[in-house]
């Protein structure tokens, strides 16, 4: 049985940062990934449409973390990011439009088209999201302190967050809402105009089974807002070449550093003797040693299915049973003859309207509407498109004269109560979505090569998430930070000796940000 110092069970973006800082430390370290490629969900795949470079679940990039693109020299393995400007396009069936994240001053004018009092508010609501990040940021990168068995560090960073919280003064209860609360009651007290309304609660409720009327959507609202690009705060881009782009400077990075990676190499069983682990076994029956295994999987996955609850408190396995994998999310990448020609701003040639994400929601009551539907086990009858065209930045991604869309689209619940997903249902609800987006630019279903239809069971069954959740578990304020995965258990070390969480399940979540990883890393070093 081959020995290493440390096991990390999928090649996601969060067990490869953990991977390259061990390996940096000097520690022999062993990636095993499940899937014919590394990322986990955050890939390039070129088998989908030949000629075509298809990020087939993440899509866009901001989150990631500074530091470890320069620690781990990302740039230098090729990695790219390319900003989008404008951020947003929002058409609308009467003609008029509203595009977000040019020039400030652009920005400002095109919220003033639809309401000028919110023009002038606008700028006082991104100085108080501003406000609270100041706070927030910094505990990405931090341990969350031990709340039920706290130390003396623990006392003293949760006093230290106390100090933070604190310094918000009388915005205090604005922080605390907006870590707590519903996106819609904050976005109609700043705003009047329901086009800027709706384009700022579609962010509210991505890869969330929750309208923005329902608290803990102001989080995942916040936490577009989080990030940078190039420096550039609040900024949203595509990854050259795909999102595979990020993790496949990671993997040769990693490779660089001495870490051995593994595909099509399915973990069954992480082993455990006398109450620590010892290494894992593969499907195929191999056996590897280490002393630390890191899990980049779901706590469903990694207690339920591959360390097996036995050996774990079972306060413990009551908390995990807590965690929400409700998931109302589905993603369609389609090939393109051509860029679509927005009845709102005409034009196939690569323009303004088609470089950020094209938002397809009249008003926050279409998003109620919507989720209505999955609150009663059907998939939306008209469903919330949110769209991405990356060749419109990006040539790389898709042959000469064509082009590559996502959209990433709401609600479709994992279970339907009147038929299963099927290729039948699948294809039946991509139709609905094509539909919605010929209704703001005409031609668009004639212009379609092909096309792939992810809804949550193929996302679960693809990338190995749970529901089809791609956050890894609910993100809302009773699973977040101190409390994720569990009170007690959020440290990123886990109650068997040697095992410990490295992705999105533990602190800070979803999203492609590498904090888990990186500071699951530093735990690890600890010995």
């Amino acid at each position: 049985m081959k020995t290493y110092d440390a096991i990390i069970v999928g090649a996601g973006h969060n067990g490869l940062v953990t991977a390259c800082y061990l390996a940096r430390a000097k520690r022999k370290v062993l990636v095993l990934e499940r899937r014919y490629i590394v990322g986990g969900a955050c890939v390039t795949e070129e088998r989908t449409f030949p000629g075509y470079k298809v990020s087939t679940a993440a899509y866009v990039n901001s989150l990631f973390r500074p530091e470890i693109i320069r620690d781990l020299r990302l740039r230098d393995y090729g990695f790219e990011l390319l900003e989008r400007s404008p951020a947003s396009f929002s058409p609308f069936l009467d003609g008029r439009y509203l595009m977000l994240g040019s020039d400030k001053q652009s920005e400002l004018g095109e919220i003033a088209k639809f309401s000028r009092k919110d023009a002038q508010r606008y700028p006082e609501y991104e100085k108080m999201l501003e406000r609270v990040a100041a706070v927030i940021e910094p505990t990405l990168g931090q341990k969350p302190p031990n709340v039920v068995r706290p130390s003396v560090a623990d006392l003293i960073g949760m006093a230290k967050l106390g100090r933070g919280m604190q310094k918000l003064g009388p915005q205090m209860g604005e922080a605390v809402e907006i870590l707590t609360g519903a996106a819609r009651p904050i976005l109609d007290r700043w705003f009047e105009s329901e086009e800027l309304k709706a384009t700022l609660a579609t962010d509210a409720i991505i890869g969330a089974f929750a309208p923005p009327s329902m608290p803990g959507t102001a989080y995942v609202l916040f936490h577009h807002v989080m990030g940078e690009t190039n420096g550039k705060r609040g900024v949203w881009a595509y990854v050259r070449g795909g999102m595979g782009g990020l993790t496949q400077a990671l993997a040769k990075a990693a490779a660089d550093l001495g870490v051995e990676i593994r595909t099509e190499a399915e973990v069954a069983r992480i082993l455990v003797t006398n109450g620590a682990v010892r290494g894992v076994a593969l499907s195929n029956g191999d056996e590897f040693s280490a002393a630390a295994v890191a899990s980049n999987a779901d706590c469903n996955v990694t207690f339920n299915k591959l360390l097996g609850r036995e050996h774990v408190p079972a306060d413990f396995i009551e908390a995990i049973d807590r965690i929400s994998y409700d998931s109302a999310s589905a993603k369609v990448n389609v090939a393109l003859e051509h860029l679509p020609d927005f009845t709102a701003l005409p034009g196939t040639q690569s323009g303004p309207q088609h470089r950020g994400t094209v938002h397809l929601c009249p008003d926050q009551d279409f998003i109620e509407r919507a989720y209505d539907d999955a609150k009663y086990g059907e998939p939306s009858r008209e469903p919330v498109v949110e769209c991405t065209i990356p060749s419109a930045v990006d040539d790389t991604v898709a042959p000469p004269g064509k082009h590559l869309m996502s959209m990433f689209v709401q609600y479709t619940p994992y279970a339907p109560k009147s038929a299963p997903w099927n290729s039948t249902t699948r294809d039946a609800f991509a139709d609905r979505c094509f539909d919605v987006v010929e209704r703001y630019a005409p031609g668009f279903k004639n212009s379609v090569i092909d096309r792939q239809v992810l809804t949550p069971p193929d996302i679960e069954n693809v990338f190995g998430l749970t529901g089809g959740n791609i956050f890894q578990g609910a993100m809302t304020l009773d699973h977040l930070f101190m409390f994720r995965p569990a009170p007690g258990y959020a440290g990123y070390r886990m109650p068997v000796k040697g095992l410990f969480l490295c992705g999105s399940a533990a602190h800070p979540g979803g999203g492609v940000m590498g904090a888990a990883g990186l500071n699951a890393a530093k735990e690890m070093l600890k010995g």
